[in-house]
């Protein structure tokens, strides 16, 4: 898979999303900036992304992956910090 092919699929599960994808071949960096974690503990906050993924995890065109997901309050604060 590419990151492009990567983002489509991320993006689907998503209203609102900014996605953003690094990696190659089966290993990947997602970063999913969305009010929809708004509240949500970390955990819940990765299954959403996986559920997007998940098909291809199981087809292991996916093999492995880190999750970063932001709200948009949370996302703005990293990148004045400057830890973005």
């Amino acid at each position: 898979m590419n990151p492009d092919d990567v983002k489509a699929l991320v993006e689907t599960g998503f209203d609102d999303a900014d996605v953003a994808v690094e990696g190659e071949g089966d290993r990947f960096l997602i970063r999913v900036v969305s009010d929809a974690f708004e509240g949500l503990m970390p955990v819940k906050r990765q299954q959403l992304i996986y559920a997007c993924i998940n098909d291809r995890i199981k087809d292991n065109s996916i093999h492995a992956v880190s999750l970063k997901p932001f709200t948009r309050a949370e996302w703005d604060k990293a990148q004045k910090m400057g830890i973005a």
